[in-house]
């Protein structure tokens, strides 16, 4: 049995199977993602604390779209079936995008949709999340990334309904720079413009209905994880943030879930540097209209 401490994983996304009372732990497993891609790995718990695993739940096909920059994968129970968004970096054009994949089980093995990715081919766009609305149409949250536009994006985009591919043209959400907490992100490869990252947008209902996003960005060069605030209670807002970041110690690319005692919990991985990179899951508290984070859950076992 593995550890959290034993996982290195970037982009947690955990889906609990309350049936099973397991949870199912999902992330970018690729010793160097940024390098060429092999596949996700999956882990497996009944306490957060002790783990199964690597599981191998997807591995490209020969043919498939894109070899390198395995990324983010998020696995939802959706119509009987679960269904993986990653993002993977073309072969075709050198861009990133958001495809989905579908399988019987949790463990896969997972088989691309379609062809490519259901993100727009011009764009570099990443971190594709499902979001199903109170009408129960699906959309995808996504961003368009900062290294193509400079001021990164968190944008919308309807789904049909079996998944497969985008109906009608994405919608800005907002952009990065408009959260009174980021700062600009100074890059190498960038050092003239003034750059500001949007990064794994991923949407939840508070306990009263209120529709939150987490997303995360950069606060002096360290990452850090903000949570915005749908106005209208739907996908396309207007979004206002809050004003101070939810996490800023090197840690981000949330999401949520709920525990089996019925508390919730967030998912990040800290800290944000290869190959340190590990699972972190904190408590969960919303009040007033308003996210906040507590302390880690299951660290008493370990």
């Amino acid at each position: 049995m593995l550890k959290r401490k034993d996982i290195q994983i970037r982009d947690p996304f955990v889906l609990p199977l309350e049936t099973e009372g397991k949870y199912y732990l999902f992330g970018s497993t690729d010793a160097n993602i940024w390098g060429p891609g092999t596949g996700f790995d999956a882990y497996v718990s009944a306490d957060l604390t002790h783990w199964e695993g690597p599981h191998p739940v997807f591995r490209p096909p020969a043919d498939f779209f894109a070899d390198t920059n395995f990324w983010a994968p998020e696995v939802y129970a959706y119509g009987g079936r679960y269904y993986m968004f990653a993002t993977f970096r073309r072969k075709d054009n050198g861009r990133l995008g958001t495809a989905v994949l579908a399988a019987e089980r949790p463990l896969g093995p997972f088989a691309p949709l379609g062809a490519g990715p259901v993100t727009p081919e011009a764009w570099s766009s990443l971190d594709g999340s499902l979001f199903v609305d109170e009408a129960g149409d699906p959309w995808m949250a996504f961003c368009h990334e900062w290294q193509q536009i400079g001021d990164g994006e968190v944008c919308a985009v309807r789904l049909s309904a079996d998944l497969s591919r985008a109906v009608g043209e994405p919608v800005t959400l907002f952009r990065a720079s408009k959260a009174p907490w980021t700062t600009p992100y100074v890059s190498p490869r960038y050092p003239d413009t003034a750059n500001y990252v949007t990064d794994g947008p991923y949407l939840f209902r508070g306990e009263g209905g209120d529709l939150y996003m987490l997303w995360a960005s950069f606060i002096d060069n360290t990452y850090a994880l903000g949570v915005a605030k749908s106005e209208s209670g739907g996908i396309l807002g207007p979004w206002t943030h809050q004003p101070e970041a939810l996490y800023r110690d090197d840690g981000g690319h949330g999401m949520v879930f709920r525990l089996f005692d019925g508390r919730r919990a967030l998912a990040i991985h800290a800290p944000n540097r290869t190959p340190d990179e590990r699972p972190l899951f904190l408590a969960l508290a919303e009040a007033g209209g308003a996210i906040s984070v507590g302390e880690p859950i299951a660290e008493s076992a370990e």
